[in-house]
């Protein structure tokens, strides 16, 4: 991954289970690797079941600082976020990554940090879509989810990742299949198609048929 094109904070964001802390998680991974300094900020206050805190120790190994609520994994329905959220939003030396709950609810979250982004301008907002997912698998009913979330957050996505799949049975054929769905949504929301995931059994071969194609290592348990 070259950073010297990449926004310093990346934000993502989607419905239920259309994969995004896992993309995020991997590519805080793949800036760190790169041999950028990244921090990861969760605040999935709505999702109890899949949080990046579940990967908290594989981030710590690669010297990744982890931001999340204290009452992540726990029973509290809406756990409050620190106060050293914001440091990933004002500590310009490095990269950021934030993982935004699922849904408009879930954005709610993000609208405190805006004002800041905005005064920056230095991010990218990146909605993550799931061809496979219950209420996204048109384009119109994605946009709807996409619309929602913007409005809840109050900022708009600046592009669209693809992140189609049917959990451990997704078949080369499954990826293909989505994009033209993938670049239908990105041209009814007038933002571009950024990158289209994949698992690392299926990237060799999908790697001269897909352009921007990305591969993910499932190195957290994932929901689907």
């Amino acid at each position: 991954m070259d950073c010297k094109d990449l926004k310093r904070v990346t934000i993502f964001a989607g419905h239920y289970g259309s994969g995004k802390t896992n993309i995020a998680i991997n590519y805080a991974l793949k800036i760190k690797d790169s041999g950028e300094e990244v921090d990861i900020a969760d605040l999935d206050i709505v999702n109890p079941y899949f949080r990046t805190k579940d990967a908290e120790t594989l981030l710590a190994e690669k010297g990744i600082r982890l931001v999340s609520s204290v009452m992540a994994n726990t029973n509290v329905d809406t756990p409050a976020l620190p106060a050293e959220a914001y440091s990933v939003v004002h500590d310009k030396s490095k990269h950021a990554v934030i993982d935004v709950g699922g849904d408009d609810r879930g954005a709610l979250a993000l609208g405190r940090y805006v004002p800041y982004l905005a005064e920056e301008d230095n991010y990218e907002m990146l909605f993550v879509i799931n061809k496979y997912r219950f209420l996204t698998g048109s384009p119109e009913e994605t946009i709807e989810v996409m619309r929602e979330i913007e409005f809840a957050a109050g900022v708009r996505f600046t592009g669209v990742v693809n992140n189609s799949n049917v959990g451990d049975d997704t078949s080369e054929e499954d990826v293909l299949d989505s994009l033209d769905y993938a670049e239908s949504v990105a041209s009814l929301a007038g933002i571009p198609l950024r990158f289209t995931t994949v698992r690392e059994n299926l990237y060799e071969n999908l790697k001269t048929k897909i352009n921007g194609l990305m591969p993910i290592k499932i190195c957290v348990r994932q929901s689907f």
